[in-house]
Order: C-alpha cells, then structure tokens, then sequence
C-alpha cells in the first residue's frame, strides 16, 4: 500500500472539458492542480486566473517542472504527441477519450510508458462513475438474466452546426465525440473480441458524421452490440443488457448511470438500483488515477487492452470515412 503525498497535477488543454475537470478536481485531498499548458500562452493565462492555477504557461519545459502527473484535454488529434513527450518527461498521464484513433499509436504507446513504469490512462468518465462500477459488479456476481446476448448503448445530444465537433474532420463528428463511451460498454460487457464490426453513417453536408450506427458481432452464442452515436439526431440516452432470462435498463443518460433496473417476464419482478453522482463525474477518474500513482489500486477500470481495442474501432471507423469522402469529393 503506497504512502499518501500531494500530488502535483498538470492540465494540458483549456476548453470545455479542462474547465469541468478543474471544477471537480478540488474534490481530491491528495491533489492540487498546479499548471495548465496551451501552445497559445493567452488562453492558458485565462484558464489560469479563472480557476486559480499558478503555473499558466505556453511553454512546455516550464509546465513539466510543475507537475508530477498530467490529464490530457486537448483536441483528440494532438493526444498522441502529447502522451509522447510526457512519457519522455516522466509523468504519469490520464488522456481524455478517446486517447488515440489508431491501434498501432496505442500499442507503441503503451509499451513505452510501460517501459518506464508510467501510468497511463484512458479517461472515460463512464467506467468510474459508482453506478456503472455497481452495474458491472451485479452482471459478475449474478445470473439472474441468464446468459447476457445484445448489448445496446446510446448516446446523443444536438450541437451547434457551427461548431468544432460538426465542421472538423480530422477529429469531429458523432463517433469520434461520443463512440467512446458506447463501444467501451460494449466490449467491457460482451469482450474485447468481436469478429466482425459494421458502421452506418449519416453526415451533414461537409461529410461529417451526425449521427452514427455501430454493429458488433461476437461468434460465440451469436452475441452483439449496437451503439448509436449521434450529434445531429437526438434519441433517446439509455443502455439495455439483453440476456436469455431477464434485461438491464440503464436510464438515461446512461453514461452518467445513477439508476438501473434489472426486468423479467414476470413484470412483478423488477429490481431497482439507484447510486449518487456527484459534479462532472471527472473526479472519479481522477481518484483512481492518483490511487493507481500511489498503489493504493490496482484494479483496471479502463485496461490495456480496452483502450487498444477502442483505438482499433476508431482506425476502421476513419478508414471507412476517409474512403467514402475519397468516392464523393
């Protein structure tokens, strides 16, 4: 069991989600944010005043000699470069989702930071949060909806169409923003080892993405999953476990779960779970990521080779992309 020591805690990003991890980040006993870095010194100065950091700086060297460890919230397409030079500096890193969108990237990665006894961390706010983590617990130690078969997951919201996420292709539309929590649903429940993945795509007229449809099928009893993305088509946020004796009902939003139902045949028979969410729900992660720097954990929320598979999902997924706009433009 480590010792418990302040840890000095760096941000790498200042937009929406820096802001909501620095809002939660006080919640910590062990940690205080000490520096945040932007290439653009302006914007890291502002984040600085806005939530009291000291250290605001565009400059890297300077953010590395303030911290013993980073979360990552920059733009998707700049996380690799930076997992890069902090496992260099080393410091143990939490990347926000999705860390990397090509599997190769997410193995080198990981064995670099591996090889020098880094911690690195996918942030899925999800898999932290104590419903989802009381969620996987009952489907491990219970039986009660027989053998789990389908698993569906969706998650939707409508964003500006002037936005980043809808106008960006390098690292906007529904999958890239949203898929992450879905498909980690998916092979947390089902496994990591699905044999065959389909995608149907709906995109706005830059050719990006809206509203997204992801099929996985598993050869083993025919198991599948759906997740259902979207940023332009609004449905309805809930996830259901199908089993071969009863189902799970995840309420929506099912990505921040503080309710489950577990349902029969028998309608008389339902049980209710509900468990607290406090915040954002970022410092969940964030506890677990200074419990696994100080050995305090050493269970794997998020594991190795989750994060690779998510990764993986994400190349094909821009692959198909890439030659559907190859076709039209």
């Amino acid at each position: 069991m480590g010792v418990s020591i302040m840890i000095r805690l760096g941000i790498v990003g200042t937009g929406r989600i820096a802001n909501r991890f620095a809002s939660d980040a006080w919640q910590s006993t062990n940690a205080k944010i000490t520096a945040v870095f932007n290439p653009h010194t302006e914007h890291a100065e502002a984040f600085g005043k806005q939530h009291n950091v000291s250290a605001a700086t565009g400059n890297w060297n300077v953010f590395l000699e303030q911290i013993d460890a980073a979360y990552i919230a920059s733009p998707t397409c700049f996380h690799a470069q930076y997992i890069k030079m902090l496992i260099d500096g080393g410091k143990h890193i939490l990347c926000e989702k999705p860390m990397v969108l090509n599997k190769h990237e997410a193995v080198h990665l990981f064995q670099a930071a591996n090889k020098k006894n880094i911690i690195l961390i996918e942030a899925i706010k999800t898999a932290y949060c104590p419903g989802f983590t009381a969620l996987l617990h009952w489907i491990i130690n219970n039986d009660r909806i027989g053998e789990i078969r389908d698993v569906e997951a969706c998650f939707t919201k409508l964003e500006n169409p002037n936005g980043r996420e809808l106008n960006n292709r390098a690292d906007g539309g529904s999958m890239i923003e949203l898929g992450t929590y879905g498909c980690y649903a998916a092979i947390k429940i089902l496994g990591c080892d699905y044999q065959s993945i389909r995608f149907s795509v709906q995109r706005n007229q830059k050719g990006i993405d809206i509203f997204t449809k992801l099929f996985l099928e598993y050869g083993e009893n025919n198991k599948t999953g759906l997740v259902k993305s979207g940023l332009g088509v609004k449905s309805e946020g809930e996830m259901i476990i199908s089993g071969t004796k009863g189902y799970i009902v995840v309420k929506a939003p099912w990505w921040l779960t503080t309710h489950f139902e577990v349902r029969y045949e028998d309608t008389a028979k339902c049980e209710v779970y509900d468990y607290p969410f406090i915040g954002n729900g970022l410092q969940y992660e964030l506890q677990y990521f200074l419990d696994r720097i100080q050995g305090k954990q050493t269970t794997d929320f998020v594991t190795e080779q989750e994060s690779i598979v998510l990764a993986e999902i994400m190349e094909q997924f821009l692959k198909e992309e890439a030659n559907y706009r190859k076709s039209r433009w």
